[in-house]
This record gives structure tokens, C-alpha cells and sequence, in this order.
């Protein structure tokens, strides 16, 4: 079989499917430790290389890296959609309300009840850079919660919230009131429903959140369900937060 595309020889297997725009590498681990990965009709190990001329499918679909130009878009997740792109039982996936002639997949997750800022790509390093909780990417969120707001909440807030259900506390973080319910706050991690469990912690029950910021990108005036491609100075950006180099390069390697 040809060689088909270009991709480095003995790439690892999940790189391989993240730069193919299927997924993260994380969640592309997944994929390959339920079975779901096969290379020359064999099923796939953690770790295995993919070499030039390799036949790579997930499921019944053929995965082929080719030259594609990467774009990220800026998109307005709308509270109700899941986070997902295989679930059967998700009533609303991101697959369902984007339609974009190019496949992208999520940097990040925002849970279903949550709507706002979520970055999609089509650039599995980039998607790979930012899902990693380590990096202490920002991203900025208004919360509206059930009753008065107070200093000490607050202040409980910014210095670290021990979550029972978890077993951790969160980092020190950066929070504004902005009103009577109504505050901003600013993560540099990503656990589940971190939000929500540091609001309830303390007593508080979270009403509605919007993700506003994420790194350098705005949500902006976008309304619910719609996107935009990033800027070249978004990309720039981003890239050089990301810590990726060729900082906002657009083109394949």
C-alpha cells in the first residue's frame, strides 16, 4: 500500500490520531485500550507505532493523515449540548449544532449545563497542549449562583476550595464580584465540574455558567451556536501560550 499523506516514521499511535483530527491523544488512548483502534486489520496496542504505508481505521472508518490546513474556531457552546462526539444516548452532541467543512474536535470540555467559550481544532498538538491541566492555561467564567454573594465567599474562593468528592483543592485562583449573584472567576485547571463543586462546598448552588475567556480568546458578541475562525493574531497567541513552535503557523508541517 502507498504511503499516503506525510507523517514522521514510528509515530506513536495516539499522536497519529490526534494530528488526524479524530480526537485528543488522551482520548485517543481510550479509543485504542477499548479495541476500537486496529493497524493492518489487527488491534491496535498502547503505544504501537504507526510506520509509512500502515493501514490505520477506528472502527470501520480508514484514518489517513493528509496535508490539511489547521484551523481553530472559536464556538459558542449552548447550555444542553454534551461534550461528545460518539455518546448514543446524548440527546445534543457538539456534532449536531456545528457544521464545518473542515472535522474539528474540542480543546476542552464545558459540561452539559454550562454554555460559553469552547475552542474546536483541527490540530491535535494544539488540542493535546491545552487539555493538559498542568500548563495552568487561564479561563475565565461568569457565574450567577442562588443567593448574596459575599467578601467571604469570595475570598474562600480565590484561596482554594478542598472538594470532598474528589479528594483535592483547587489552586488559588482569581475571583470578582460583579453583582448581588453574580461573580467572575478565572481557573488555571480543569477538573470535573470544578465550578460547581467548589460552589457547593460552600453552601452555594451554581444557576447559570458562561465561559467567557479561554488563554487569549474571547467569546465576544458570538451568540449561542455560532462560531468564528480565529484571527491571525488569536493564532499567534495561542500557539506561543501553547507553548507550540512555529507559534500560529497555518499550514501542515
Amino acid at each position: 500500500m502507498e504511503k499516503t499523506g506525510k507523517h514522521e516514521e514510528g509515530m506513536r499511535l495516539n499522536k497519529y490520531l490526534a494530528r488526524c483530527g479524530v480526537c485528543s491523544r488522551r482520548d485517543a488512548d481510550q479509543l485504542i485500550v477499548s479495541g476500537q483502534v486496529t493497524i493492518n486489520g489487527e488491534t491496535a496496542r498502547t503505544g504501537q507505532l504507526v510506520e509509512p504505508g500502515d493501514r490505520v481505521q477506528v472502527g470501520k472508518k480508514a484514518i489517513v493523515l493528509e496535508e490539511h490546513r489547521r484551523v481553530t474556531l472559536a464556538f459558542y457552546k449552548p447550555s444542553g449540548v454534551v461534550c461528545t462526539e460518539r455518546d448514543a444516548h446524548a440527546k445534543s452532541k457538539i456534532t449536531d449544532v456545528i457544521k464545518y467543512p473542515v472535522r474539528v474536535t474540542y480543546a476542552g470540555r464545558l459540561d452539559k449545563d454550562s454554555e460559553g467559550l469552547l475552542l474546536l481544532s483541527n490540530d491535535g498538538d494544539l488540542i493535546d497542549a491545552m487539555m493538559r491541566g498542568a500548563n495552568g492555561h487561564e479561563k475565565e467564567y461568569v457565574v450567577k449562583v442562588d443567593r448574596e454573594i459575599t467578601d467571604v465567599f469570595l475570598n474562600k474562593l480565590a484561596q482554594g476550595v478542598y472538594l470532598r468528592e474528589l479528594k483535592t483543592t483547587t489552586r488559588p485562583c482569581g475571583v470578582t464580584g460583579i453583582g448581588k449573584y453574580t461573580f467572575r472567576i478565572v481557573l488555571t485547571q480543569g477538573l470535573n465540574r470544578q465550578i460547581r463543586r467548589m460552589c457547593g462546598e460552600l453552601g452555594y448552588r451554581v444557576q447559570s455558567l458562561k465561559r467567557i475567556r479561554v488563554m487569549n480568546v474571547m467569546l465576544g458578541d458570538l451568540k449561542p451556536g455560532a462560531y468564528r475562525e480565529l484571527t491571525e493574531q488569536e493564532y499567534a497567541e495561542l500557539y506561543e501560550r501553547a507553548g507550540i513552535i512555529h507559534a500560529g503557523k497555518q499550514d501542515a508541517e
